[in-house]
Formats: structure tokens, sequence, C-alpha cells
């Protein structure tokens, strides 16, 4: 018996998209890839906020 699991879903691929980093699904059910600069700008307002509440303590 295989631990390896196996999905009958079929795996499509969009060439435009091939650099992202996966997707998520928006309040209206839409399918946005995820980007670097999305990855990014998320590190850099978690820096920020960081930053700002070590400023409050």
């Amino acid at each position: 018996m295989s631990l390896q699991h196996t999905s009958d879903t079929p795996k499509t691929t969009n060439p435009a998209h091939s650099h992202d980093c996966g997707s998520i699904i928006d309040a209206k059910g839409h399918e946005v890839p995820i980007t670097d600069e999305m990855i990014k700008k998320a590190c850099e307002d978690l820096e920020k906020s960081r930053v700002e509440r070590v400023k409050k303590d």
C-alpha cells in the first residue's frame, strides 16, 4: 500500500502564469495568480507592522 495520494482532478497549467507562486480565490470566486510582487508587498507590510509594534512597546 502506498502512502502517496493521487488526485482524480486534472491539473491544468496556464502558460501565461508559469512563473506564479500559486493562486488565491478572490471575493467573487475568481482565481488570482500570486505574483512575486504580491509576496514582496506582503513581506514589506509585515515588516512595517512589526517595526510599528516595537515602537509602541
